[in-house]
């Protein structure tokens, strides 16, 4: 039994909580600029619970999705469904668990909000099939990791002003840059299984898309500020993320798997350090 508990939370991807982080700082960010640095407590609990659940219940109905391919893939070739640890059947009981979780959880906030995490559970659990069908699986998991932004507006105020559409949009971007720094790393095997991703799209100009896409980011972020009228300790985390992403751009400037790994976990900080900015441009106003 303990064995197959410890199963469970590799499928959940307990065990590598970056995805959690990457998902937990934009909304919180965006929790922090609706409230306007004063959280309810309860919704605060209640975001950061979900977070955990609904990213969890993303790997497990991934990793369903997947079952035929991680075992073609060196990087996830011992993932539980992969090696046969864990079936079919299990997977889909425990996103149907996660699912209930994370209903239960939100039971607790408006109706907006209530109406609004449906279609947060149809994209995450639609999300796993969308590199069969297009090269942009990344833009799709940025709308499923960002929709917890116009959320966390609903929550908190009862309404989803623009500003919370333009954080959604930025989210989009950000998730595209680093997941396809993920995909970079994975190529080679995903082009011979056959699996879609923008990395496959971008070819040898993932670079400078990226860096596109890292610019407009920056610019949005930018353009969120001046809307909100925020500080220079805002803009202090803004400068901070540039200097990460010129980082990022040199971790992959051959392309080595190992390295546009290494590029993707380093968007944690990308995250951190914004949502550091937010708190503390509300904390010393």
């Amino acid at each position: 039994m303990e064995g197959k508990l410890g199963h469970y939370i590799q499928l959940m991807r307990l065990d590598r909580p970056i995805g959690i982080l990457l998902l937990l700082w934009p909304t919180l960010s965006a929790l922090w600029i609706a409230a306007e640095g004063v959280p309810d407590t309860l919704v605060f609990i209640i975001f950061t619970l979900g977070v955990i659940v609904m990213r969890s219940a993303g790997c497990v109905i991934n990793d369903y999705a997947d079952r035929n391919i991680d075992g073609q893939v060196v990087r996830t070739m011992n993932r539980p469904l992969a090696t046969g640890a864990l079936d079919e059947n299990d997977a889909l009981r425990l996103f149907t668990v996660l699912g209930v979780i994370a209903f239960l959880l939100v039971i607790f906030l408006n109706e907006l909000t209530i109406l609004m995490s449906v279609v947060g559970l149809f994209l995450a659990a639609t999300y796993p099939f969308m590199k069969r069908f297009t090269h942009l699986p990344q833009i799709y998991l940025g709308a499923a990791f960002g929709w917890a932004i116009p959320m966390a507006f609903a929550a908190q105020t009862g309404s989803v002003p623009m500003i919370a559409w333009l954080l959604f949009v930025a989210n989009v971007v950000w998730s595209t840059i680093y997941d396809t720094f993920y995909a970079m790393a994975d190529r080679e095997e995903d082009l011979l299984a056959g699996v879609k991703s923008t990395a496959v799209l971008f070819g040898n100009d993932d670079k400078v898309i990226i860096a596109v896409l890292q610019v407009t980011f920056l610019v949005t972020m930018a353009m969120v500020g001046s809307q909100l009228e925020l500080s220079f300790i805002y803009y202090i985390g803004v400068l901070v993320t540039l200097v990460l992403f010129v980082y990022q751009q040199h971790l992959v400037r051959d392309r080595e798997p190992a390295q546009c790994l290494q590029a993707f976990l380093n968007n944690n900080w990308v995250g951190a350090v914004l949502f550091a900015g937010i708190v503390g441009h509300y904390a010393f106003i």
